[in-house]
């Protein structure tokens, strides 16, 4: 039996490495699962305190996996993409065992009895369960803080933001908690959490990935069409062996040669800071040499947030209210007081502001008609304008904010949203995959992402050109998660 030889620079090449490059060690013996598993056990015990991403472990029945994935590697049986990886879940997705409780207080009991159709794929190729991460209530928010779990800090500034809604995840994987995550993504939940915290970020497009057993369930199909479901992963070869694992269908190969890049730096319409706009100006350098970059404005830019945001408010927030409120008749603006003044809702004031938005914005009935005849006309000409283009555009118009400042941003009643969510609207509303890559960090070192965007079925292309980003630009870098 070998014995494995654990030190310093054994853990940090570990909690380094990608989760390709360590599925690939572990298949040719030089690196055993449980080896792996108990350092990433062990750095997620480290973090936790700090960073508080993490619901739920399941950190004794890994290490029983990990061994026995190690028994059947030494027997010749080795089956999966991921065999003995170790990862992390997004709370929101149901693993059979596990608490599905979308950070309320009525849901602290829930236990799911299967697995979520994407959870079931990632152990069909051999990925090893850690844990689950921390969300926003119902997921409806950009800023991971709920009553029942807490708030989630930014591993590398804790008094910044994570982002959300799936910042626990993007929190977890920044600090080397997991060798790659899943999360996803309705209105930025993924490229949030990605750009905020330096990890690559992948939101699959329009239906490409199966939604059974995500919470909370969405009962329309206007906003149905808008959630991605993919990697947070700390390199684009994971995102793109995340998806090739979980999508319906393998997206065809395609020559990134034939695609022209559109970057546009004198059409982005709504304002970044220095940093931001320097960053993407460097993207621009790096591949005029090989490619044809364009500055225009993309069709329906203007129109996503608005559209966007009465997608999301289509039925007035009657559906999470419910959900939110255990089936009781309560007002989203009274609990909002309750807990704004006194702590004393079950429900966190994010979500009851939301909730109290969504009933501001609700769209009347013959609008949904119209809603419906814009995405139908918007969705053909975006797909086909993206055909073969590849769209570069920002994630955020500035790195991670303090603890409760984004949120406002993007809920505010007085829609000052429209200027800051455009750029993550942009793929939600037209049902499109995009990639997020950490590219370069402000003088505090948050890091800063862009998002490539193009049409469903260019998902290689974007990959490709993300690889040739990530090699050029800063990367993933993992975070110490300290004060």
């Amino acid at each position: 039996m070998q014995i494995e030889v654990v030190n310093d620079g054994t853990v940090n090449t570990i909690l380094n490495m990608d989760a390709t490059a360590l599925a690939e060690k572990i298949k040719n013996k030089q690196i055993s699962s449980e080896l792996a598993t108990r350092i990433y056990i062990n750095r997620l015990k480290e973090i936790q305190p700090s960073i508080n991403a993490l619901t739920e472990h399941r950190f004794d029945e890994a290490l029983n996996e990990a061994k026995n994935k190690d028994e059947q590697l030494q027997k010749g049986r080795i089956c999966g993409k991921l065999f003995g990886v170790p990862i992390t879940i997004k709370e929101s997705f149901d693993v059979k065992g596990m608490k599905t409780t979308g950070g309320l207080l009525s849901r602290k009991n829930n236990i799911a009895e299967k697995d979520a159709d994407v959870v079931k794929k990632l152990k069909e190729q051999g990925a090893i369960i850690l844990g689950k991460t921390n969300t926003p209530t119902l997921c409806f928010c950009q800023e991971t803080d709920n009553k029942l779990y807490g708030r989630t800090n930014n591993p590398w500034s804790l008094d910044r933001t994570a982002g959300g809604s799936s910042g626990g995840e993007g929190a977890v994987i920044a600090a080397g908690g997991a060798a790659v995550g899943i999360g996803s993504d309705i209105g930025g939940s993924i490229r949030f959490p990605s750009h905020f915290n330096g990890t690559v970020g992948f939101k699959s497009g329009k239906m490409e990935v199966s939604q059974n057993g995500s919470f909370p369930y969405i009962s329309f199909s206007e906003q149905e069409r808008m959630l991605g479901i993919g990697a947070i992963a700390k390199s684009v070869r994971d995102a793109e062996l995340v998806h090739s694992i979980i999508a319906n269908n393998a997206p065809p190969v395609r020559d990134v040669s034939k695609f022209s890049t559109v970057i546009p730096l004198d059409h982005l319409v709504y304002p970044v800071d220095q940093p931001t706009k320097e960053a993407l100006e460097k993207v621009k350098e790096i591949l005029s040499d090989d490619m044809v970059i364009l500055d225009e404005e993309p069709p329906f830019f203007r129109q996503s947030a608005r559209l966007w945001q009465l997608i999301m408010s289509i039925d007035g927030g009657e559906t999470n209210a419910k959900i939110a409120f255990a089936g009781k008749k309560k007002s989203p603006l009274k609990e909002f007081l309750k807990e704004r003044l006194f702590h004393s809702s079950d429900v966190h004031q994010y979500l009851s502001w939301a909730l109290y938005g969504a009933r501001l914005f609700r769209p009347k009935e013959k609008q949904r008609g119209e809603i419906n005849d814009l995405l139908e006309e918007g969705e053909r000409k975006v797909h086909a304008y993206l055909e073969n283009r590849l769209l570069i555009i920002p994630t955020y118009h500035t790195t991670a904010l303090p603890h409760g400042k984004v949120y406002w941003e993007l809920f505010s009643i007085f829609k000052t949203f429209l200027k800051y969510i455009p750029f993550v609207a942009y793929a939600n509303t037209w049902g499109l995959p995009s990639l997020t890559i950490p590219v370069s960090e402000d003088k505090l070192g948050l890091p800063i992402g862009v998002q490539i965007i193009s049409a469903v079925g260019n998902e290689k292309v974007m990959f490709q050109l993300g690889k040739q980003i990530e090699k050029r630009m800063r990367g993933y870098k993992r975070a110490l998660a300290k004060n």
